[in-house]
């Protein structure tokens, strides 16, 4: 039996794989079982910050590996405290809980703000605001949080405590915080699964307001938009606020799966031993990809990623066949004339892997890609629209 057969035989069905099996690969350039090279415009949908197979990277990972893969939380190690010290020092939050995906970054998020809401205020301000069309996991609580009814199929009851309110609308969001006993405000600066929708400044704006007023917890949701995506090491910094507690993950340790959620000063000491943890959260093979990742995050280099995301929006906007681009840094949404798998298809076939949100066409890139790759990638979206 071939890899898809053996798949299609012995995996769970919960996905609707291409017809693509990626053998190799080296930095933006994959190639499948047939020897055929692609430019990846996806990066494991924002994972793969430096591409495939990246030098350094490796190098910080498997000089970690031959130490020692492994020893829970009940002991100390270098990767895990280093990488916290470098995330504090980067956005000057307090502290930071490890996890293993963007999921459970959330859902200690969602147990942190409850505890501060039932703490300082009564049992009953449990209540947390998300956004419709929001994408926050597929963990119970997380798809609680996620602001679309598609996602809640099949899954119900889901948990109470989430109240969704509309994107963008200020009076509304005010509205459901006066109206309800709340804890928190979650939010994604950029909806990603969402259709690749930013938010407005002045929604952003609005939210910090109304935590201040109401004392409740910001929560920044960056598991898509964090680690450099938009051009700045996090989303929200190009709002002009400060969360009180940032989630991340995807991008983190460029590969490796690893969850984080930062808690500024309001929260930081929020969780007592025993209150969370994680088995294998701050593994220290996957904290040193995430230290090398951050390190190489400087802004100069960020300053590169918003560069290329210039270039693509130039170049696609106004594109025959592409009718809006949204998003935010190298995290993009097309609007095209023709559906968009049709538009993924037809560029596969022609050596250019992209993605799908909602309706949209969604480009990801590594954040290394060259721009020789993106305007090879570029030329075959436009020819594709066209």
């Amino acid at each position: 039996m071939n890899v898809k057969e053996l798949d299609e035989k012995y995996v769970a069905n919960t996905y609707k794989r291409f017809p693509v099996e990626i053998v190799s690969g080296k930095g933006a350039s994959l190639i499948d079982e047939a020897g055929k090279k692609y430019v990846d415009m996806g990066a494991g949908i924002a994972v793969n910050t430096f591409g495939m197979a990246d030098d350094e990277w490796i190098g910080a990972v498997t000089a970690q590996l031959a130490k020692f893969q492994h020893t829970s939380n009940l002991y100390y190690t270098e990767p895990c405290a280093k990488l916290a010290k470098m995330l504090c020092e980067r956005t000057g939050m307090k502290k930071v809980f490890f996890s293993n995906s963007g999921a459970e970054a959330n859902e200690c998020a969602i147990k942190a703000a409850r505890e501060y809401g039932i703490t300082t205020k009564g049992e009953e301000y449990y209540n947390i605001i998300t956004l419709e069309n929001s994408f926050h996991g597929r963990t119970m609580a997380t798809l609680s949080a996620t602001g679309q009814a598609v996602f809640h199929e099949h899954f119900g009851p889901m948990l109470a405590g989430f109240i969704h309110t509309t994107a963008n609308d200020c009076e509304a969001l005010e509205k459901a915080v006066e109206e309800n006993k709340v804890c928190a405000i979650m939010f994604e600066c950029v909806q990603g699964e969402g259709g690749v929708m930013p938010l407005t400044k002045e929604f952003v704006a609005k939210i910090s307001e109304l935590a201040k007023k109401y004392d409740l917890v910001t929560i920044a949701d960056e598991v898509q938009t964090g680690n450099g995506r938009t051009g700045m090491l996090y989303a929200y910094m190009n709002f002009d606020i400060v969360p009180d507690i940032v989630s991340t993950a995807k991008g983190l340790a460029a590969g490796l799966p690893m969850g984080a959620t930062l808690f500024g000063e309001k929260t930081a000491d929020i969780y007592k031993p025993g209150m969370h943890g994680s088995t294998f959260g701050g593994n220290p093979v996957c904290a040193a990809g995430a230290v090398n990742v951050i390190s190489r995050l400087t802004d100069d280099f960020l300053s590169e990623v918003s560069a290329k995301a210039k270039y693509i929006k130039n170049a696609l906007e106004g594109a025959k066949g592409i009718k809006t681009v949204s998003g935010m840094g190298l995290m993009i949404g097309l609007e095209t004339e023709k559906e968009a798998a049709q538009v993924v298809a037809e560029a596969m076939e022609r050596g250019v892997l992209l993605l799908t949100a909602k309706k949209k066409v969604r480009l990801l890139p590594p954040l290394s890609i060259t721009f020789e790759e993106l305007e090879k990638a570029v030329e075959v979206i436009k020819e594709v629209c066209a």
